[in-house]
């Protein structure tokens, strides 16, 4: 997938959605979890596809990094990640597996 650049994070959300990455991915212990699809995702089974970070335009506190991801089956979706103070404990198979660079 071509690197797109965007001002905001809703802005990404809503054209990679309409690109087909319409689940929501969350980080659980070990890997991704798709709640809509009950589908638990370890590091070896999906690729981040595109990586991009956000600040807050008043804090730069306020922090996020949305993650494009496919699984080897296919489903696309998206992770929203708080990065700095606020990021989420990452084991270090995944905390890898989203800072691989893009291909």
């Amino acid at each position: 997938m071509s690197q797109q650049s965007y001002d905001a994070l809703v802005q990404a959300i809503r054209d990679l959605q309409k690109r087909g990455y319409q689940h929501d991915f969350k980080v659980v212990e070990g890997g991704l979890h798709c709640t809509d699809l009950d589908l638990r995702l370890h590091p070896a089974e999906f690729q981040v596809r595109a990586v991009y970070r956000f600040e807050g335009p008043t804090d730069p506190g306020d922090e996020n990094v949305l993650y494009a991801i496919e699984s080897m089956q296919g489903v696309k979706g998206l992770l929203v990640s708080a990065y700095g103070p606020y990021s989420e404990p990452l084991n270090d198979e995944l905390i890898q597996k989203l800072n691989m660079p893009q291909a």
